[in-house]
């Protein structure tokens, strides 16, 4: 073999050798597993409440429960079922066989998020008033039934109604009632989510007027729906309800619950 031979067969031997070095190590092997391509595991969301949380009729419209945009939050694998109704306070959401109707159908790993007390305060209200201790022991009847089914249940105090005083700071609405969730929730190591404090924060810088933006307050011949108007302090409108389920969705991340992580971000 000439010289000139063997100078050949080193530089292609050298090309070789360079032209394979230069291809990125990831071309050549990629150390990163692919991402899967099967759809996240299923959970089931529950909502357990009233009407400040419940869908809503066409009928009702702009009137909006908070629960309704919430569901538009979660990654395809995550179901919302909400089953809050009208008018119902902890005594008859358990008398209408309402709560039993998630115990039948509940699974390990589901979430079940209980906001009442607007309903179970009003002692006028003779068909859905509930006491101070029986509402305090269906609380604790709900945690341990969801419990029971491996279930995992979080607590919400009541969200506010819009009342400000005189000077226009917003008042408590719910003290009572507010104040026993968070005693039940301390008491059985649930999670709380102390809507009625954040919705007090998030309605006190809209002030006695501008917070009206949020509720379901309508001139009269402004909506079909109520032709004389309507001044409700209770119900939110699309605005308020998508508000109100964004301070619900920021607590489950500040909770740092698994539930978090499948939140999609918007």
């Amino acid at each position: 073999m000439t010289r000139h031979t063997t100078g050949r067969i080193f530089k292609t031997l050298l090309a070789t050798i360079l032209l394979f070095a230069a291809v990125p190590a990831s071309s050549q092997q990629d150390p990163t597993p692919p991402k899967s391509s099967l759809p996240p595991a299923s959970i089931k969301v529950y909502l357990a409440g009233d009407s400040t949380m419940a869908n809503k009729e066409v009928i009702a419209y702009p009137e909006t429960g908070w629960g309704m945009p919430f569901a538009f939050f979660f990654d395809r694998g995550v179901t919302i079922d909400n089953r809050a109704k009208n008018g119902r306070s902890t005594r008859t959401f358990i008398s209408e066989g309402l709560w039993q109707s998630i115990m039948d159908t509940l699974k390990p790993g589901d979430y079940v998020f209980i906001q009442f007390g607007h309903n179970d305060e009003v002692k006028e209200k003779v068909d859905r008033y509930t006491t101070p201790d029986d509402y305090k022991a269906n609380l604790v009847r709900f945690i341990a039934e969801a419990r029971n089914k491996k279930a995992i249940p979080i607590l919400l105090t009541p969200v506010t109604r819009r009342k400000f005083d005189s000077s226009g700071h917003i008042t408590q609405t719910h003290e009572v009632y507010s104040a026993l969730v968070r005693s039940v929730a301390a008491e059985q190591n649930v999670p709380l989510i102390d809507l009625d404090a954040k919705s007090q924060s998030l309605l006190q810088p809209y002030g006695p007027e501008n917070s009206k933006l949020l509720f379901n307050w309508l001139e009269p011949g402004e909506h079909p729906n109520y032709p004389t108007g309507r001044q409700d302090d209770t119900h939110f409108n699309e605005l308020g309800a998508r508000k109100i389920a964004e301070l619900v969705l920021a607590e489950i991340k500040a909770l740092h619950l698994e539930l978090a992580d499948r939140i999609v971000k918007k």
